[in-house]
């Protein structure tokens, strides 16, 4: 079954406090949107990337392209598309790339940590039942706000953080992508359930961050050190 992946980066860089996109920033030698893609390139060439950036920042990425000749290595060219003005809205761009059947799997460009195994387990299990969103167990204790003057303690134990990427049939995610944008749209998975499809994990890594804050930079260098 063919498989694709879209990229979405649309990211300002506002919260590193840079005014480059955190998604072309350097990390060991290489903006961070690189090592995401290297990773979906281990894991197999053949997989289809379409990539969602804003608009004026891809003449940014074409420059980037060419300096890394690794990203050559896949079958088929990168695919661009503008970003929307929203996730919701990127996504169903890159999802208007696609023809036909298969399973697409929607990554953060900003989690270039991701395992080659959990972009496997993701193609797997959405091959089977349709829907695989990446999640790990919360370690810390959670509360939950109830008003000004109330909280209460969740069970962490029945709580998941959920990251990307999260992979469905493409037929499936199609038809979900069609209902109108909501503001409870956080990711793809909260599309498809509201859909009406049944969402499915798969077990995560905690090495799968998401860059978002200086910290995270510095982690995850320490993490590409450590590998």
């Amino acid at each position: 079954m063919k498989q694709y992946a879209i990229i979405v980066a649309g990211g300002s860089g506002s919260r590193m406090g840079s005014s480059v996109p955190k998604q072309f920033l350097p990390l060991a030698g290489k903006p961070v949107l690189v090592h995401t893609l290297e990773r979906f390139l281990t894991y197999s060439p053949a997989v289809q990337i379409i990539l969602c950036l804003p608009a004026d920042q891809l003449p940014a990425w074409r420059e980037i392209r060419k300096a890394h000749s690794s990203l050559e290595a896949f079958a088929s060219p990168i695919l661009e598309t503008p970003g929307g003005a929203t996730r919701f809205q990127s996504v169903r761009n890159g999802l208007a790339l696609i023809e036909g059947e298969g399973l697409v799997a929607v990554h953060d460009g900003v989690r270039p940590l991701v395992p080659v195994e959990v972009i496997a387990a993701g193609f797997r299990q959405a091959e089977t039942d349709g829907t695989a969103v990446v999640a790990v167990p919360a370690k810390d204790s959670i509360r939950q706000i109830v008003s000004e003057t109330e909280n209460r303690a969740l069970d962490r134990a029945s709580l998941r953080l959920v990251q990307t990427p999260q992979t469905f049939r493409v037929g499936l995610l199609k038809d979900a992508f069609r209902q109108s944008e909501s503001p409870l749209f956080t990711d793809d998975a909260s599309v498809a359930e509201a859909a009406g499809f049944p969402v499915f994990l798969v077990d995560g890594s905690y090495e799968n961050i998401k860059i978002t804050t200086p910290e995270d930079l510095l982690l995850a260098e320490a993490l590409l050190r450590n590998s």
